[in-house]
């Protein structure tokens, strides 16, 4: 028997809405928050699906669970959700259709000061500006 298996969808969204919105566009935000919903009930992320806009038939959705490879697929929340996907009521059909759980995680988003869209900001920009090359 294996542990339950997450896939975390996040909001691929523009560097632009950044000042607009930026826990959309920040994408390791929206991912932390899929990992502390998953630990906190003993589950395991083993996907990150970055998405905007894709219809709930697209195959980049269904390939891991086609393969027996994801029980449950989490959002951040329901923003996020409507970004990711044309149509989360048809994703959830889909996903109960198909027997795969869809959970948002409801966590509290981070409030964002200026130092914070910066790191989003040079994150998104320089994706490798953070890497230790030792």
């Amino acid at each position: 028997m294996h542990g339950v298996r997450v896939t975390a969808i996040t909001s691929l969204t523009p560097l632009e809405e950044l000042d607009r919105d930026p826990f959309l566009v920040d994408v390791g935000g929206q991912h932390a928050m899929c990992e502390r919903w998953a630990a906190d009930r003993g589950y395991a992320v083993v996907r990150q699906l970055l998405c905007y806009g894709l219809r709930p038939d697209h195959r980049a959705l269904w390939a891991d669970v086609d393969e027996d490879g994801v029980d449950v697929f989490v959002a951040p929340n329901e923003r996020v959700l409507r970004h990711a996907v044309t149509s989360p009521d048809a994703f959830g059909a889909e996903c109960a259709r198909r027997g795969v759980r869809l959970e948002t995680a409801g966590l509290a988003e981070p409030a964002y000061d200026a130092g914070m869209k910066a790191r989003v900001h040079r994150t998104l920009s320089l994706p490798t500006a953070g890497l230790d090359r030792a």
